[in-house]
C-alpha cells in the first residue's frame, strides 16, 4: 500500500502537471509503445492532466493487437490436428481469425487450454505423453525469455511433445518504421517492462538517427507524469535522449541472463505487423538447434484463406493516425463482448482502453 501511495501522490501529480504546463510552448505528440502504458494513461486520465500542447497517442504495444490473422488461423488448424492440445494466454483466445477464434473452437470441443505461464503448458506436456502440446508464444521481449526457457527446460526434461508456435516480436523495428513512414511523432514513451529485459541501449538509434528523445517509464501515474515531463523538457530544450524513469526495474545493460536465453533459442526474422507490414528482422523464430520445440517445423496445417474485417481501423489506430472514437465500429458493432478487431480484444488494446475509460 505504501508504494501504492508513493505513486499515485495527487499533490505530487499535480505538481507535475503544472510544470509541463509551464514549460510547454509547442506542439508535441508523444506515442507509447506499450499496451500497459496504454491503459495506465486512460485508467488515470493522464491527458486530462496535460496542456493543450501535449497529445499522448497509442503506438503498436499491444502484442496481440499488432499479431496477424493468419497466426490465428494458423493456431485454429493446429487445434484441429489429432491429439493436440492447445495452450495460449487468456488475451489471445478472443481475437478473431478470418471466421472463427480459438475461444469458438473451444466451444465445437477442441482442446484449448488457458495458461498463465509457459511453465503451466509444460505440466500439461508432462502428463500427457501421449498428446502434443503447442504453446502459443506471443509478445515482445518481455514474454520471449520465458517461451525461450520453456524450450530450453523442455529439452532438459525430454518433453519432445512440446512445442511453441512462435509470434514473439522485438521493439524496435515498428519503432523506426514509424518514423520512417513520417508518422507525426516527437518522442517515445519507452516500454517499462521490454526495457527491464533489454535494457535501454536498444534505444539510442532513436534520438542519434531521428533526432527523437525516448523516456522508458514505469506505470503508476507519477511515472507517467514524470516521464511526459522529460520529454517534453527535451523537446522544447532541442536535447533528444534516451533516459529511464523507471530506475526501480531498468538498467541500461538490461537482464543479462533473459538477453542469453534468448540468443540460445531464437534466431531474427522478418515479421508481419498489423498496420505496418512486414519488417525486416522484427520478429523471433525458433533456431535450428532446437526446431524439435517448433510447431512450424513439426506440424504441416493447410491454412484458411486469410480475410480480413475491411470496417475496422485497428491499424492506422497501431499507427498512431487514427484513434479508437473515429472507427465506426468502435461501441457500436465493436465492443470488448463482442469484439470485431484484436485492439478491442486485448486487454492492452486502446480501443479496450478507450472504451472502458474514455468514452463520453
Amino acid at each position: 500500500m505504501k508504494y501504492i501511495d508513493e505513486y499515485r501522490n495527487k499533490e505530487k501529480i499535480l505538481s507535475l502537471s503544472a510544470q509541463i504546463k509551464k514549460i510547454s510552448t509547442k506542439k508535441v505528440r508523444l506515442m507509447e509503445v506499450c499496451g500497459g502504458h496504454t491503459m495506465a494513461i486512460q485508467r488515470f486520465g493522464i491527458p486530462d492532466l496535460l496542456p493543450e500542447t501535449v497529445e499522448l497517442v497509442s503506438g503498436p504495444g499491444c502484442p496481440v493487437c499488432v499479431t496477424s490473422r493468419s497466426y490465428i488461423d494458423k493456431a485454429i488448424a493446429y487445434s484441429k490436428l489429432p491429439n493436440i492440445i492447445i495452450t495460449t494466454y487468456g488475451d489471445l483466445i478472443r481475437v478473431p481469425g478470418s471466421t472463427s477464434s480459438l475461444d469458438k473452437e473451444k466451444a465445437k470441443g477442441a482442446n484449448i487450454r488457458i495458461v498463465y505461464s509457459v511453465l503451466d503448458a509444460l505440466k500439461i506436456a508432462q502428463d500427457n505423453p501421449d498428446k502434443k502440446i503447442v504453446f502459443l508464444g506471443i509478445g515482445f521481449e518481455t514474454t520471449a525469455p520465458g517461451s525461450a526457457a520453456g524450450i530450453i527446460k523442455a529439452q532438459m526434461a525430454g518433453l519432445f511433445n512440446f512445442s511453441v508456435f512462435s509470434a514473439h516480436k522485438i521493439m524496435p523495428p515498428p519503432m523506426a518504421a514509424l518514423i520512417d513512414e513520417g508518422v507525426d511523432i516527437q518522442g517515445y514513451i519507452g516500454p517499462g517492462h521490454v526495457s527491464s529485459i533489454t535494457g535501454s541501449h536498444i534505444f539510442d538509434f532513436i534520438p542519434a538517427k531521428y533526432g527523437l528523445g525516448v523516456v522508458i517509464s514505469g506505470f503508476e501515474p507519477l511515472d507517467l507524469m514524470q516521464s511526459i515531463y522529460m520529454l517534453v523538457n527535451q523537446y522544447e530544450t532541442k536535447s533528444p535522449a534516451v533516459e529511464i524513469q523507471y530506475s526501480r526495474a531498468v538498467k541500461p545493460e538490461g537482464n543479462i541472463k533473459a538477453l542469453e536465453m534468448l540468443d540460445e533459442v531464437f534466431l531474427m526474422r522478418d515479421d508481419w505487423w498489423r498496420g505496418l507490414g512486414i519488417l525486416a528482422n522484427s520478429g523471433l523464430g525458433i533456431n535450428e538447434k532446437y526446431a524439435s520445440f517448433d510447431a512450424e517445423k513439426q506440424f504441416e496445417v493447410e491454412v484458411e484463406i486469410l480475410k480480413e474485417d475491411k470496417g475496422c481501423i485497428c491499424g492506422t489506430i497501431l499507427k498512431g493516425i487514427s484513434k479508437p472514437s473515429d472507427c465506426k465500429l468502435f461501441g457500436k458493432a465493436c465492443t470488448p463482448a463482442e469484439p470485431v478487431g484484436a485492439c478491442m480484444v486485448s486487454n492492452e488494446g486502446a480501443c479496450a482502453a478507450h472504451y472502458k475509460y474514455s468514452r463520453e
